[in-house]
């Protein structure tokens, strides 16, 4: 069995732009746009339990500012078992991590980061 621990450097950098977005469309409250970002941070760092972990906490920050109940609770339940899941490398491939979609559910990968995913 493999153990993800560490984050590759081609990815943590598509994951940290990726944030990067997210940040500056929530400053400037493009919440759509933000939300968009914060999903392709969580299909980047989903293998990665730390990467993943923080983009289900910045969901759950997300659903608090949106008022967004569904979400929040979407987001504990997604706290408290999606590290562990990434760290045996048991995750469902291009789930974009938002309470909208069933946590276990594979999604096809957008082809830019599938690509990146190639590469690792």
């Amino acid at each position: 069995m493999k153990f993800n621990t560490k984050i590759p450097k081609p990815l943590k950098q598509a994951y940290e732009e990726e944030l990067k977005q997210y940040r500056l469309y929530l400053e400037n409250k493009q919440y759509s746009n933000a939300w968009y970002h914060l999903e392709r941070s969580h299909i980047i760092g989903q293998s990665y339990p730390i990467e993943h972990t923080y983009s289900h906490w910045l969901m759950l920050k997300f659903g608090f500012r949106q008022k967004d109940t569904k979400e929040v609770i979407g987001q504990i339940t997604r706290l408290l078992v999606g590290g562990w899941k990434s760290f045996i490398n048991h995750v469902p491939l291009g789930n974009t991590g938002g309470a909208n979609v069933p946590p276990l559910k594979r999604m096809p990968i957008p082809n830019e980061i599938e690509k990146l995913l190639d590469i690792k």
